[in-house]
């Protein structure tokens, strides 16, 4: 899954309506240039596509007063609601090591139920298990086999399955403390700054 088409959709929810500048002003607050393809092309890149696929719905409004084309603003159709949170879902339960894509699901987060985002975590947290096993038995020698610098690869995946399942374990036990507003419980953005 690519992150871009989460953080696009997510943006333009967030606001109800936005052009292309409010969303990639929202995306740089956040910081997702650092961490993910949101780079200015493919964000617009991507409001285009989504149009074109009827998961947004696009509104030519006035032109510029400073004599520029009108902007187009982007509000989710239902196909596009439906597609956001099915790529909310998947990013939240992924054991995918990509972090671009578990870091969009994690900012929009709050969008959910509290019991489901523990529910799709706690999914998160069996599948990394799998994954650590897997890791272990197919990627670390045994004590009577060298692999030389080789086994630091494994070593290094089974560090990065151990960590995730430990910052899961904590972001489920945050949320079942009561962590943060969630869907259901009042306005999760209620706050939030934004990007412009």
């Amino acid at each position: 899954m690519s992150a871009i088409r989460l953080l696009v959709l997510g943006a333009v929810r967030r606001r109800g309506r936005a052009h292309g500048y409010q969303v990639r002003a929202d995306l740089e607050f956040w910081g997702a240039q650092e961490w993910s393809n949101a780079k200015p092309g493919s964000i617009y890149h991507a409001l285009k596509a989504m149009a074109k696929q009827e998961l947004l719905f696009a509104h030519d409004i006035a032109p510029s007063e400073a004599g520029g084309p009108p902007r187009t603003e982007y509000e989710l159709t239902e196909p596009g609601e439906r597609e956001y949170f099915r790529l909310l879902r998947e990013a939240l339960c992924s054991v995918d090591p990509k972090a671009d894509v578990l870091t969009a699901g994690v900012g929009f987060l709050v969008d959910l139920p509290r019991a489901e985002a523990i529910t799709l975590l706690k999914r998160r947290l069996a599948g990394l298990e799998d994954w650590r096993e897997d890791i272990r038995a197919r990627w670390t020698p045994s004590e009577h086999e060298d692999w030389g610098h080789i086994a630091e690869i494994g070593g290094m995946w089974l560090h990065t399955a151990s960590a995730a399942t430990d910052w899961t374990r904590g972001l489920v036990a945050r949320l079942e403390g009561g962590a943060y507003v969630m869907a259901g419980e009042g306005d999760p953005w209620a706050g939030f700054a934004e990007g412009d």
